[in-house]
């Protein structure tokens, strides 16, 4: 004879949590082109290796061979590091955004804020213009997530979400 699983013909409760709004959801895919933006940017990093240890050496001219060899490496590795963080950043906030958590909202705007101060100072150092454009490009699909996330629609179902 079958007998149900104790509790099993209750029916499960309905979720008190309301869909994110479409302005909520929007921002996480713009956060997502931004994750994609920041791998895109590490693989046009590595194409600029060839030419890392004549910058460094350039802009340092009394280095030895094996210092020149180090700060490349050093340079690589930070390359790596912060094309990695980036992308892991953007898919973090994007889905703590997407379940309605103001902090979230809050991290993307403090980080965007920290992204405009340094597109700003890195204005005064001269560099190549492809990192410019493409410090422009990261910096111009923050701005379309952060006017997303605090449109009226997106801050009313912040307000309402617990946690």
């Amino acid at each position: 004879m079958y007998q149900p699983y104790p509790g099993g013909t209750q029916m499960p409760e309905p979720s008190s949590r309301p869909p994110a709004p479409p302005s909520v959801v929007n921002a996480a895919r713009v956060m997502y082109a931004g994750a994609a933006a920041s791998l895109i940017g590490l693989v046009i990093d590595f194409t600029t290796i060839g030419s890392l240890k004549s910058a460094i050496h350039s802009r340092s001219p009394k280095l030895t061979p094996s210092q020149v060899t180090s700060a490349e490496h050093i340079v690589v590795a930070g390359f790596i590091v912060a094309g990695l963080i980036g992308a892991a950043l953007w898919i973090f906030v994007a889905q703590v955004c997407r379940a309605g958590k103001n902090w979230g909202r809050i991290l993307a705007t403090v980080l965007f804020g920290i992204d405009t101060l340094d597109l700003l100072l890195g204005a005064a150092v001269p560099s190549g213009g492809g990192a410019r454009i493409y410090g422009i490009l990261i910096w111009l699909i923050g701005l379309g997530a952060i006017v997303l996330l605090w449109q009226r629609p997106s801050t009313a179902y912040f307000r309402n979400q617990t946690g």
